[in-house]
Formats: C-alpha cells, structure tokens, sequence
C-alpha cells in the first residue's frame, strides 16, 4: 500500500494547519492510501552548520529527529509539508528540519511526490507556499497541484472550517497526490525511473 506523510509544523496540534492537513486524509483514506501524521511544531529543532559530516556518514551530525524522521520519509511515497505563516514565511523550526533533512539524507528522493500546505490568517500564503517547494523541485520530487494554490484562511481551526474553497482546494489537492503516486508506482514498475545525471557542479568565481 502507497504512504503518505503529512508533517504539521504549526506547534498547535488541533489548530488551523492541522485542519487543513485532515481534510486532506479524509480523502486519502477513501483512496486507499496510508497516511502518517507526524506533529514536528513544538520540536526543539536546531539548524544546519553546513559541517557537511552527512555526506560521508549518511546521516546528520546531530543525531536528534531529524535522523529519526529520514528513516520514514525514505519508504514514503509522499510528503505533505503543512506550516502557518510567521512574517511571512514558513515556521522556522520547520525550515531547519527541512534544511537538514534533505541535504543530510542520501537516498533518492525521485518521483516520490510533494505537497505544501500553508495556513494564514490573512497574508504571506504564497510567499510561505514558494519556499516549501522549492525543496520539493530541487530533489526531483513532481510537486501535486490543486485548484488554488495549497492555502487556507483562518485565525482559528473553526475559522478553517468556515473556509469552505480552501479545503475544497485540500481535497482536491489530496486527490491529484494519490493519482500522481499510484500512476508513479505503475509507471516505475513498468519503464523504471528517469536517469539522473550528477556530473556537471558549476560554481562561479575563482573562489576569491
């Protein structure tokens, strides 16, 4: 069975991210989908110091939850990355888990499929949206689209539930994510994974 997990990096565990993360299992649960909701906002999470010990030992430096976290994502099919906007831009917690996560774990993210899910009261939704993506594209994840843009209105979990287009856009978003993995699935089974190339690492400048 394909799986699905869905990080809330809003340290509110009921609040308004976590609505929009459920909505969206509801419809992976009919899909026949299995989901992990993994509470990470709360978390003591410490940034990257670009040490680069992960790229011999496999794994980050700091041996604390993000380890832990790689483990699952690596049999994942699927990563839902919910965050309420702070000044508008995603928890920064979350940001540092994200920072480590993906640049400390070497295995192959390819054609697993991404998801960000943002939630404000009012503005910053795009913003927070466009750089949760941006860890998505650059580790060959094909990102799930919607009919909006993945984002929810609302300063409380009830005022999400008054936002009715928004979580038409999480069901709809959920929706085009178990098509996108179970067509991947299929399509790895039958013509393999696109070949990927590493060679060329242009940097600019002497250096200087």
């Amino acid at each position: 069975m394909a799986k699905i997990i869905l990080i809330n990096g809003s340290a509110r565990p009921k609040g308004c991210t976590a609505t929009a993360l459920n909505e969206m299992i509801k419809v992976f649960d009919k899909e026949g989908i299995e989901t992990e909701f993994i509470q990470l906002g709360g978390k003591v999470i410490r940034g990257c110091i670009g040490c680069n010990s992960c790229q011999s030992s496999g794994k980050c430096v700091f041996d604390d939850y993000v380890n832990e976290f790689a483990a699952k994502f690596k049999e994942a099919d699927g990563l839902v990355i919910g965050s309420p906007v702070y000044y508008g831009s995603p928890n920064g917690a979350l940001l540092a888990f994200l920072d480590r996560l993906f640049f400390s774990s070497p295995f192959s993210k390819h054609f697993k499929v991404g998801a960000a899910v943002v939630s404000c009261r009012r503005g910053g939704n795009t913003a927070s949206y466009d750089v949760l993506n941006k860890y998505f594209t650059i580790s060959g994840m094909p990102v799930a689209p919607s009919t909006y843009w993945n984002q929810v209105h609302g300063f409380t979990a009830e005022d999400v539930r008054k936002d009715l287009e928004g979580l038409q856009t999480m069901r709809n978003l959920a929706r085009n994510m178990s098509f996108m993995v179970k067509a991947f699935s299929e399509a790895k089974e039958k013509y393999g994974l696109p070949e990927v190339e590493r060679d060329a690492f242009t940097s600019f400048g002497d250096g200087k």
